[in-house]
């Protein structure tokens, strides 16, 4: 199912001339991807002049420009009336804080009940946007902030900000280990070479880059908060486990639960409650589409991490005693 079509025009700027069509394309209709006007130049739904020309053909100046908008709705994902923790909203973006066991996209074994599901309930114009306006995701047990693009000029923006690694994600995570100082994982990650479902440090992976310092330091764990300089899948919890700190929680990357020696019932209690990896998307920050102007937007821990550093923190105080 398509959304109508929508036409626009332009004329080439007479200072223009010389420059090739898709660069000037480009500049005239700034709300879509580079990429995207060039599909459109190729199937002649950009014209000049009324022709179809290549995507490299320099222009003279002057000329007509006639641009035929087409863009999908998804497919497979329908409107579910699943409630939405908005952290920022306006007309060219949304900010949510997406609670752990959502899954970001439809897919197999997960048809439904996704976030994609929620924001088409949430603005129906989304359909008209590519994944419904999401533009980067958290792993279904990782909690925390995503940035959602409500117009295609904003979806453009953010697109090129995190690929020119301009948007600021934080995170924090527990992880196993008494760390004694934080530091930096440089260390390319890519498909895991037996287990298709994991990632895995290999050199000829894709760069990855994660900085983390220590926040506070348990007997046997340490919360940790890690920012991405890249956006890998997992790269927070390969990265943690490269170093030897596998997350708290992590049934891919952290291998069996790890009982510190002498922890109390409650903290036993408590690591045995926690069934997910413990990382929260506490903080993002980017530039807004429109205006310019930094946006910055911070979402506190959920309640099982925070139970989970209750119980590490009685635990610490009971053996210092």
């Amino acid at each position: 199912m398509n959304d109508p079509e929508s036409h626009l025009n332009a004329a080439v700027p007479v200072e223009m001339a010389g420059r090739r069509f898709d660069q000037v394309l480009a500049e005239l209709f700034p709300d879509y991807s580079r990429s995207r006007l060039t599909t459109w130049i190729k199937s002649g739904d950009a014209r000049l002049d009324g022709a179809t020309v290549a995507p490299r053909h320099l222009v003279r100046g002057g000329e007509a420009v006639a641009l035929r908008v087409r863009t999908e709705r998804e497919v497979g994902a329908e409107p579910e009336a699943i409630a939405l923790d908005i952290r920022h909203e306006d007309a060219d973006v949304l900010v949510v804080n997406k609670p752990p066991g959502l899954v970001v996209h439809p897919g197999a074994g997960n048809p439904a009940g996704t976030l994609q599901n929620a924001l088409l309930h949430h603005d129906p114009k989304l359909a008209g946007i590519p994944r419904a306006g999401i533009v980067h995701r958290l792993d279904k047990d990782t909690s925390g902030l995503m940035v959602v693009a409500r117009t295609m000029r904003a979806h453009t923006s953010l697109v090129e900000q995190l690929s020119a690694r301009d948007v600021h994600r934080q995170y924090a995570a527990i992880v196993y280990g008494a760390m004694i100082a934080g530091g930096r994982v440089d260390a390319p990650i890519g498909r895991h070479p037996h287990d298709r479902l994991k990632q895995a440090v290999r050199e000829d992976g894709r760069e990855a880059v994660t900085h983390y310092r220590v926040r506070e330091r348990f007997r046997a764990m340490t919360l940790v908060e890690c920012r991405l300089e890249t956006g890998r899948t997992h790269q927070i919890r390969v990265h943690m486990a490269h170093v030897k700190h596998p997350l708290i929680g992590d049934p891919q990357y952290g291998g069996l639960l790890k009982l510190p020696k002498g922890a109390t019932p409650q903290l036993v209690e408590a690591l045995r409650a926690f069934r997910r990896q413990a990382l929260h998307a506490e903080k993002l920050e980017f530039l807004h589409p429109r205006s310019g102007k930094s946006i910055a937007v911070e979402a506190e821990r959920p309640a099982d991490m925070e139970a989970l550093l209750a119980a590490l923190r009685a635990d610490t105080r009971e053996h210092a005693r």
